[in-house]
């Protein structure tokens, strides 16, 4: 059943061509993921197809009666609502209820309370209650009368996320989804998503979220759209047969035409049949070969000053925000070459900890020694603030007019931005011309360009693509330097760091001697997930035909017991709602009642999941 339909769309701003006459269609429970360099469109397809903005010419044809949920990247939201508002904003009449029974309930309005729960059989509205409770909790969202415009930007993408999860849309469409979400929150998403049936096309950067909930991968790139039918592994292995397929036939082309351009000017005039086919198929030819080899990526490869053998030292390092504590007697002396990720709960301290080290922030107690040969080099999560009006070229040479590489050679500022994927035309540009992720990328190059021997990146994985992340993670891997990350992108993480420093909260900072998926496998935190690869192979794991096995002894019992709990919870939910209903209860009681009814779905959810999974081994 097709969902969606995109037929023949073209989009243009100004004098730059996104994409012209592309087209594809999404199924239903389709996963798909859009991948694309910065600047090619994702943004603007995924504003098109929402509605927000137009095309210039082709059509959108969504499945007549299926609802659309999207999330954008930067969501706006009713800044004079409050968190609750928000996530109910909808015309759902089982929303509407959950939020009429929710606020009875805090009221403790016996009477409303009597008529709602009433609606709330009528809806079969409990099972959906608690699956909103369950969602606004895994995303931190509990302190629901607080006002909008008193949030930040990483708590209002999240009850963007909350409200278009909980309205269950036929086919929902995401904007870099874990953009300022936890490494917690991100792997619940992960998990929440490839189980859902739900339709889904997606704009994202997490290379592990894309191996384990997409099922399909569309590539925009040069103004067209290439489909693959396979996880981000498989999309991998293909996209480099269809580079080398493109190459291949231009080059092929390219050779060929030097010959027939020798004939085509011998033969200026066509006398046979056979002539002006030839003459056809040499504009035909030469046309394929003046397609350009796809052969350029970003480079980076900048001279870094020697490190001498004192780093940093951080002896007794102590912070706190009113109440809040930051760091506790925090120690550590950096070693040549190390690279450092550090993880933990947003609020805990790691941005803090980053001004600390390079004199931003100051702390209350303990001290810093620095070396003298060391040089900072701050990338922070906010970017640089550029001005709308600068060119991009001048931004550069505001820096410096000249720039030594990694290899002694010296580039102009503008050879330099060409390293970076920035054409002729583009450093021409205002900084207003570019997408998100150019101007991250422009934020880097002027980062680097400073040659620093201790690099500091607070999400630098934020907006920028994977093809530029790709080229960022073997830079790093090679770099001749010191290295402290922030960042919630698992894979980055894994690719780059040597061990973690975990910020637990409280001022606890522990030091984790591996990467995150390490961390996250390790007995020691008690973290069962499901193993990611360090290194995402470019295969496709086809399904093997399993014998059926049958339950062992102990998950025998374990299946009759789920039986008979099953059982009792489904009797004990029956009499609840008996009492519920009745009218004779006291405020009191029917509080705790309505709470115990929660839980009990809560656990029969829990316990029919397992029920089925034992139930499909077969006796």
């Amino acid at each position: 059943m097709i969902y969606l339909t995109v037929e023949n769309l073209t989009k243009s701003y100004g004098d730059i061509e996104l994409f012209e006459n592309i087209s594809f269609g999404i199924s239903k429970n389709q996963k798909v993921a859009l991948i694309a360099r910065n600047g090619a469109g994702k943004t603007s397809l995924l504003n098109i197809l929402s509605g927000k903005d137009s095309a210039d010419s082709g059509q959108i044809i969504f499945r007549n009666g299926i609802t659309v949920g999207f999330l954008e990247q930067n969501p706006i939201l009713n800044e004079s609502l409050t968190i609750i508002e928000q996530v109910f904003s909808s015309p759902s009449k089982i929303l509407t209820t959950i939020k009429l029974y929710e606020d009875a309930l805090e009221s403790q309005n016996h009477e409303q309370l009597h008529d709602l729960i009433e609606q709330m059989n009528m809806l079969k509205a409990w099972d959906y209650e608690v699956k909103v409770k369950q969602i606004l909790a895994e995303l931190k969202i509990d302190h629901f009368h607080q006002i909008i415009n008193t949030l930040s930007g990483g708590q209002k993408k999240r009850i963007a996320l909350a409200n278009v999860l909980i309205n269950e849309p036929d086919i929902l469409i995401m904007d870099e989804p874990t953009n300022h979400l936890d490494l917690e929150m991100i792997e619940w998403l992960e998990e929440y998503l490839s189980k859902t049936r739900i339709t889904l096309l997606i704009v994202t950067h997490d290379r592990y979220f894309l191996e384990n909930v997409c099922n399909e991968v569309l590539e925009l790139d040069e103004q067209k759209i290439f489909s693959y039918k396979g996880n981000y592994s498989y999309f991998l292995e293909k996209r480099e047969e269809r580079l080398h397929n493109h190459n291949t036939v231009v080059d092929k082309a390219r050779n060929l035409l030097v010959k027939e351009l020798d004939w085509m000017r011998r033969m200026p005039k066509a006398r046979s049949t056979k002539a002006k086919a030839r003459i056809d198929s040499f504009y035909t030819l030469e046309k394929v070969a003046s397609q350009k080899t796809f052969q350029q990526e970003m480079e980076i490869n900048v001279k870094t000053e020697r490190l001498g053998n004192k780093i940093l030292d951080i002896k007794s390092l102590n912070k706190k925000f009113d109440n809040i504590t930051i760091l506790k007697d925090f120690s550590y002396v950096f070693k040549r070459f190390e690279k450092v990720g550090i993880i933990g709960k947003n609020g805990t301290g790691k941005t803090t900890f980053l001004n600390l080290i390079t004199g931003l922030e100051k702390q209350d107690r303990g001290k810093f020694e620095v070396g003298e040969t060391v040089v900072f080099g701050y990338y922070k999560q906010e970017g640089l603030q550029f001005k709308d009006e600068d060119r991009v070229i001048d931004i550069v040479k505001n820096i410096a007019e000249v720039i030594t590489l990694g290899d002694g050679k010296k580039f102009t500022a503008s050879q330099f931005l060409n390293h970076f994927l920035f054409s002729h035309k583009m450093q021409h540009s205002p900084v207003a011309k570019l997408s998100g992720g150019e101007k991250r990328r422009l934020y880097l190059l002027t980062v680097l360009m400073c040659n620093p021997n201790f690099l500091i990146l607070d999400e630098p994985t934020n907006d920028l693509d994977i093809i530029a992340l790709n080229v960022l993670e073997d830079y790093l891997k090679n770099f001749s330097g010191c290295l402290i990350i922030v960042s919630h992108d698992r894979y980055f993480m894994d690719k780059v760091v040597d061990h973690l420093f975990v910020f637990e909260g409280n001022g606890v900072v522990t030091d984790f001697p591996g990467n995150y998926t390490q961390y996250r496998n390790s007995p020691k935190y008690n973290k069962q997930v499901k193993k990611l690869p360090t290194e995402i192979k470019s295969e496709v794991k086809r399904p093997t035909k399993e014998k059926p096995r049958k339950h062992s002894f102990k998950e025998k019992l374990e299946y009759d017991q789920l039986e008979k709990d099953i059982s009792l919870l489904e009797t004990e939910k029956k009499e609840i709602e008996l009492q519920l209903n009745s009218g004779t209860l006291s405020s009191t009681e029917l509080n705790e009642l309505s709470k115990r009814y929660v839980e009990i779905e809560t656990l029969l959810e829990k316990k029919m999941e397992r029920w089925l999974e034992l139930a499909e081994i077969g006796e």
